[in-house]
């Protein structure tokens, strides 16, 4: 072999390679002078600070330790006829109240049309949502059933926003009147404390609100009758104002209000209404009820809008307590002659 090719060839370089490596350190210490957001903790509803009242609901919760970095919190709930923890499958969606700053949240106008409202909440940075709260669930008191009109004879359109959907196969039906009809709800009162809440449409010229035996006929006028008792609005000629019952009249000197909010305590044997807004009483029946009664309406020309699924206002209960020995009662009205 020649000897060129006898040759030892040896590269040039060090073993540990420095000369192709890159220093990274200044990179490195700005990285880590880098402070990220970290992911925040999950929030804690606290069940004692949370009020169920007034067709309202509060929620209130707290972070289980002081984070300055929260921007916001997302709160969610849902109905449901379930008590307990939330079922994984449930009939409702989750409905969403973004961009909360504070940590209570007060959710108003509610109609409840269920037994339970199952709530969780979540914190939020600038950069990231964190884990739901353990849910919660809070009882409603609401009303399953509701008190709606029969819609298969004859009567004044009325409007009657979609409650449980008994009875309804669409959110309004509508149907007009030839003469006065009273007509009744479909659900009975047996027990208990009830409250719901009448608005007359502006081209209404006659109604009635009450309650009535299940005895009393179609063709039977509320007030009229001793299983009757209503206050009655005449705005067309002559306007009056005034309470109802066998056949007996009482004028109320009030001015008559835009919602009327009906009152029915069944054990109390008590039956006011309200300015549904103000809260004043406008007039209150004591009576003892004997049998179920049934939310009444009558109306000519015209139409009422009903709303139902409501709790019985506090401020509504703080006055039934100071209601008794009021004037205002049924035997005001046997001294009185239509």
């Amino acid at each position: 072999m020649a000897s060129a090719f006898r040759l030892s060839l040896k590269p040039k370089v060090s073993d540990s390679m420095t000369h192709l490596m890159v220093d990274f350190s200044q990179e490195r210490q700005i990285l880590q002078t880098l402070k990220f957001l970290p992911v925040p903790k999950a929030p804690e509803i606290d069940p004692v600070e949370c009020l169920v009242a007034d067709n309202s609901v509060t929620v209130a919760w707290r972070m289980p330790e002081e984070d300055n970095k929260i921007d916001h919190f997302i709160l969610e709930y849902r109905k449901t006829n379930f008590d307990g923890l939330p079922r994984v499958k449930d009939e409702r969606c989750w409905e969403i109240i973004d961009n909360i700053k504070g940590t209570e949240y007060t959710l108003s106008g509610l109609k409840f049309d269920s037994k339970y409202m199952n709530f969780r909440v979540r914190a939020c940075n600038r950069a990231v949502a964190g884990e739901y709260s353990d849910p919660v669930t809070l009882e409603t008191k609401g009303k399953i059933s509701s008190y709606l009109y029969s819609m298969k004879q004859n009567l004044t359109s009325v409007i009657i926003p979609d409650f449980s959907g008994i009875l309804l196969e669409e959110k309004v039906k509508k149907a007009k009147l030839k003469e006065k009809r009273t007509r009744a709800g479909d659900t009975a009162i047996e027990s208990g404390q009830h409250y719901w809440e009448v608005k007359a449409q502006k081209d209404c010229k006659s109604y009635s609100v009450g309650v009535a035996y299940k005895t009393l006929g179609k063709f039977d006028q509320l007030g009229k009758t001793n299983t009757s008792w209503c206050i009655h609005v005449n705005n067309w000629l002559q306007n009056t104002f005034a309470a109802k019952h066998n056949n007996k009249v009482k004028a109320l000197d009030v001015t008559v209000p835009e919602r009327i909010g009906v009152f029915c305590d069944f054990d109390g044997g008590q039956l006011s209404f309200y300015d549904a807004n103000s809260k004043q009483l406008l007039y209150s029946f004591k009576t003892k009820f004997t049998q179920p009664v049934l939310p009444g309406f009558m109306v000519w020309c015209g139409g009422l809008s009903l709303n139902t699924g409501m709790q019985v206002p506090s401020a509504v209960r703080t006055l039934q307590k100071s209601e008794n020995g009021m004037t205002g009662s049924a035997s005001s009205l046997n001294n009185i002659t239509q």
